[in-house]
């Protein structure tokens, strides 16, 4: 026994000496767009979990990553845009606020219809397909063995003067000015031989030059023969500019939604005698697919979707993805190989208190998940506001993290903001931007209760119209009824519901309910309701104050 427990005590020893102190961390980036620089991205290699999300990804038949923010989506993307995995080349396009305003700008212009934005999206994306294929094929005598799409690119190079950025708002503009960009085609694919009439194109006639162009483009990538897939992943639709009204914002991407599945289904997939096959991904959440008005959405989500989703248990969180993750971004610094969840429980040596069962792993981790949303990005946070106080606290180098950092006021207030941050940036996607203070407002009527009843938010909402009476302001709306006013809580995470059973209460919170077929769960009326962890501090629940006399 002697000798075992020298063994124990030597092999222990030289883990400590050899694992990084935790000011010397590296936990990469909360963005996961930085990974896309050079010298970012053999970083994310490293730290990057390959789940069977990325294999399914790679199916032909996928052509929505859908996944609430900060569950990974532009990761996967980024990640396949820095490798060639599967045989794919990947590359990711961001839409931002200055292509919004484009479209609004063309919509105000062109009086544009559903159909008229699907079409220019089409282009868009074959354009920038196109162009991504060229840059990766001038290893193959590609231009001179295909005549068509010799001429296409031909064209494109005179409409853009040799000088095309391959971006959607240099993209915009060949399919802007479609009377000049048909006429262009029209001339190139003459001196191929691969029409033969000269057609006069007219500015009025719009959606007709769009369609010219867009079957122009179908011919070309229909007659080549690649050796490797193509893949084009569009990111940046989660996010609305304050200044473009909703619904321009919803006409936009319902016409990127309707444009994807179209090329997916209806042209790439019966492309033949082509071993390389081309596909379009856009990144989107789920309450935002659900916006699109998609036909049969159900079965593109089951059939056509691939869903990021870390739900876990307390009881089996140690195998759970997300656990893994963490001790993923933990152990790939270390000199040594370590074990799985050796790295996690070097740095977290301790056992959360409360859970109800029994189990001889440590179980610090579920002391994490009760402030997130079961989302890579909120642990993530969560080790760097705890890294950054571990610092700011001038703790001993060979100290590790204790549960009490997660109770100290240092930890709760950042991590706070960062969690109503998530929320304002959810809440100004739909509402203005400063309803958000008027939301915030709601909670003080709830007299610093975390938990209350059906009965105590009625009342609190009876005090919250009266304020906006009071100061003759119209209500947000978010908040012209009590019960959409309670949903709208539980979708945000700011609440979950509680059902007590004859085991033990059932807790019911919207990210752990949202599935591929329930997108909007919806919250139980007249039970009890749970503040959630991340935002007590933030919104001074959890304490009980003295109403003034």
């Amino acid at each position: 026994a002697q000798p075992a427990r020298l063994s124990l005590t030597l092999a222990s020893t030289k883990l400590r000496n050899s694992m990084k102190p935790i000011k010397d961390l590296n936990l990469g980036f909360r963005d996961a767009e930085s990974y896309k620089k050079k010298e970012n991205k053999e970083l994310l290699n490293k730290l990057f979990l390959r789940t069977h999300k990325l294999d399914e990804l790679a199916d032909t038949n996928k052509y929505f990553l859908i996944g609430e923010k900060g569950t990974g989506k532009t990761a996967y993307a980024v990640y396949y845009s820095n490798n060639n995995y599967k045989n794919t080349n990947s590359t990711i396009k961001y839409i931002r606020e200055t292509e919004y305003k484009k479209f609004v700008e063309l919509k105000n212009t062109k009086h544009l219809t559903l159909t008229d934005y699907t079409n220019i999206w089409t282009v868009i994306l074959l354009l920038l397909l196109s162009e991504f294929i060229t840059s990766r094929e001038l290893k193959y005598p590609l231009l001179q063995k295909f005549s068509k799409f010799s001429a296409l690119k031909d064209a494109i190079d005179e409409f853009y003067l040799n000088a095309f950025s391959p971006e959607i708002l240099t993209a915009i503009n060949f399919a802007e000015e479609a009377s000049l960009s048909a006429k262009i085609i029209n001339k190139h694919f003459q001196l191929s031989g691969a029409e033969k009439e000269k057609i006069e194109f007219s500015e009025s006639r719009f959606q007709v030059n769009l369609l010219y162009i867009k079957k122009h483009f179908e011919d070309a990538l229909s007659s080549l023969s690649l050796k490797e897939n193509y893949t084009l992943y569009i990111d940046g639709i989660d996010i609305r500019p304050y200044d473009i009204p909703y619904n321009d914002y919803l006409d936009c991407i319902k016409g990127l939604g309707n444009a994807v599945w179209s090329l997916n289904s209806d042209f790439f997939g019966n492309i033949k005698d082509s071993a390389g096959r081309l596909k379009v991904v856009l990144l989107i959440r789920p309450d935002i697919f659900d916006s699109l008005g998609l036909q049969n959405q159900n079965s593109k989500v089951r059939d056509n979707s691939v869903i990021l989703d870390w739900k876990t248990y307390y009881p089996e969180h140690r195998g759970s993805e997300l656990f893994k993750l963490a001790d993923k971004l933990l152990a790939f610094q270390q000199d040594n190989k370590l074990d799985d969840g050796q790295a996690w429980d070097y740095y977290f040596p301790y056992a959360t208190r409360n859970v109800h069962y029994e189990t001889t792993d440590l179980t610090s981790f579920v002391s994490l998940l009760r402030y997130s949303l079961y989302r890579p990005r909120d642990i993530l946070v969560i080790l760097s506001i705890l890294k950054e106080n571990f610092i700011e606290n001038n703790r001993k180098p060979d100290e590790k993290f204790k549960e009490d950092d997660l109770l100290e006021p240092m930890f709760t207030r950042k991590y706070s903001d960062y969690f109503l941050g998530e929320i304002k940036d959810h809440l100004s996607f739909y509402y203005p931007a400063e309803d958000y203070e008027e939301f915030l407002k709601f909670f003080q009527y709830l007299d610093g209760k975390s938990r209350f009843t059906y009965d105590d938010f009625i009342g609190a909402f009876d005090s919250y119209l009266k304020y906006f009476k009071k100061n003759n302001v119209a209500p947000p709306g978010f908040c012209r009824s009590p019960d959409g006013f309670l949903q709208f809580l539980y979708e945000m995470n700011v609440i979950g519901y509680v059902i007590d059973t004859e085991d033990k209460p059932y807790f019911g919170w919207c990210y752990r309910e949202r599935t591929p077929s329930n997108i909007s769960p919806k919250v139980k009326t007249g039970v009890r309701y749970d503040s959630h962890y991340a935002v007590m501090k933030a919104l001074d629940l959890g304490t009980k104050f003295k109403k003034s006399s």
